[in-house]
């Protein structure tokens, strides 16, 4: 996934950047950006009652947990914002132990992750009901409905990649790839996972040892793949759609033609006697959702991994601009 960043207490106006800055605050258990209401009203039904939003320790999780905390807080509710706890399980744990309410997720996550089936459902919608009919029932979860962002595994190429192949536009064509240059680089996870990178070769007419040499294989960490890709050291490198990284290295994403890769829509994943009881939440992100493409994580991302701007920040200013608060 996107970098690990330390997100700060940042305020607006050098005075107040600097005195926060000085106390060293971080976004566990931390920093609210405060905004007015727009088009997401204040529920006086909300008022004083505490919800805790808890999300990952990654750039696009530290700015969607942000986005669901300023959301909540504008909302009228008295948030805790728990975003930066370390890893999925944490998470996940958080939310079955009841110590977080709500939390942002993804349905490819959800049905392989956590409720352990081995392949994933086809087709977006049908994958988010089936997780949130299964989660509901057992753990007594509502995952509401998801917003359009996909950010799924993908292979992308490099810009001088992409200048030597130039009808190469999805995976299927990575056969025609002469095999000196059919070259990747991909993360340990990837390399390991059954629904990973032997089991996307195979899909695609490829095998890893045979068409694939396993010298042909950069093993590396998350965050080396996408500048070790621009860089040219191999042709195909692993990334995560939504991740920034890639308009900022001009890297070029091939079509899943297949459809081999789950698909991770984004959505929240909420305690239903919370909701039962406060119906207001999902109305706010029915508002929210659709307006979470991919092309929008992807700039959000770029914000903070590429121009080093802060989680909390980022997240803010966009829902300003969509006028969601003021």
């Amino acid at each position: 996934m996107t970098a690990l960043r330390r997100t700060l207490a940042v305020l607006t106006g050098t005075a107040l950047a600097a005195a926060v800055a000085g106390c060293g605050l971080q976004n566990a258990n931390g920093y609210i950006a405060p905004a007015e209401p727009g088009s997401i009203k204040h529920y006086d039904s909300l008022d004083g009652v505490e919800i805790t939003v808890g999300a990952k320790d990654f750039t696009e999780q530290l700015i969607l947990g942000n986005m669901l905390a300023t959301v909540m807080q504008t909302a009228g509710a008295d948030v805790t914002n728990r975003t930066n706890i370390a890893g999925s399980n944490g998470v996940r744990n958080a939310l079955l132990n009841r110590t977080v309410d709500i939390s942002p997720e993804y349905t490819g996550t959800g049905w392989i992750s956590y409720l352990l089936h081995d392949e994933p459902v086809k087709g977006e919608e049908a994958q988010w009901k089936a997780t949130a009919e299964e989660d509901k029932e057992k753990n007594q979860l509502i995952w509401l409905k998801p917003a359009p962002m996909n950010n799924t595994y993908a292979m992308a190429l490099g810009e001088a990649a992409a200048e030597k192949y130039p009808d190469l536009k999805d995976l299927s064509g990575m056969k025609d790839v002469p095999v000196a240059d059919r070259t990747f680089c991909v993360e340990d996870e990837f390399y390991s996972r059954n629904d990973g990178f032997p089991s996307m070769l195979e899909a695609y007419g490829l095998k890893l040892g045979d068409s694939v040499p396993d010298d042909n294989v950069l093993r590396l960490d998350t965050g080396v793949v996408y500048d070790a890709t621009a860089k040219g050291r191999c042709t195909f490198g692993e990334v995560f759609t939504t991740d920034g990284r890639i308009p900022a290295l001009k890297l070029t994403v091939l079509e899943d033609d297949k459809e081999f890769f789950p698909l991770y829509n984004l959505t929240e994943v909420v305690q239903q006697d919370l909701l039962e009881a406060h119906p207001e939440i999902e109305e706010i992100f029915a508002e929210l959702n659709p307006k979470i493409t991919n092309d929008v994580m992807l700039e959000l991302n770029a914000k903070v991994d590429v121009d080093g701007q802060e989680p909390a920040l980022v997240a803010k200013e966009w829902l300003v601009s969509e006028g969601f608060v003021s």
